[in-house]
């Protein structure tokens, strides 16, 4: 096993959590928030698909597929209060959203050396983050935290706990 097969392996959970706490909501449970002040689902998966493509894309130009338009500026913290649905996504387009985005992720991922996971992040990620190989493996991790979230909404819908 090399370093991105180990990355890979982080990126691949997070998609399984991912997908089996979202496989039985509808579009309408995507836009309950457990609690007041708390993030829904669909607010959510925009912010982690517009993370994932800037992340990407600021040190592996040309690989992410662009976002549609207006969706980056939809998902911006200064929007995660609308409640509207009119203003969000249905599961399916952010799940299509979602496996282009991480598609590429992987690709981008397999074009690398272990020297270039080494390699320093752009300025604008070093807060958080030593070096590629970290804003790779991020995607599955920055995912895990936020459906980490969604089981508290799935238990405020009756939904049965998945782990």
């Amino acid at each position: 096993m090399n370093a991105r097969d180990a990355i890979k392996l982080n990126i691949n959970m997070g998609a399984m959590v991912v997908g089996m706490y979202l496989d039985d909501l509808s579009d309408a449970d995507l836009l309950i928030r457990p609690v007041p002040g708390c993030n829904h689902i669909a607010w959510q998966l925009g912010h982690l698909i517009v993370s994932e493509n800037t992340m990407i894309d600021g040190i592996c130009p040309g690989f992410v597929p662009a976002l549609p338009a207006g969706f980056r500026e939809q998902h911006a913290t200064d929007r995660s209060g609308i409640d509207d649905p009119q203003q969000f996504r249905t599961k399916a387009e952010y799940l299509q959203l979602y496996a282009a985005q991480r598609a590429a992720t992987l690709k981008a991922l397999d074009s690398l050396s272990d020297a270039d996971l080494d390699r320093s992040p752009p300025e604008q990620f070093k807060a958080y983050t030593q070096n590629w190989g970290d804003l790779f493996s991020l995607q599955g991790g920055h995912w895990m935290m936020h459906a980490g979230q969604w089981a508290v909404t799935r238990r405020k819908l009756g939904k049965p706990p998945l782990f």
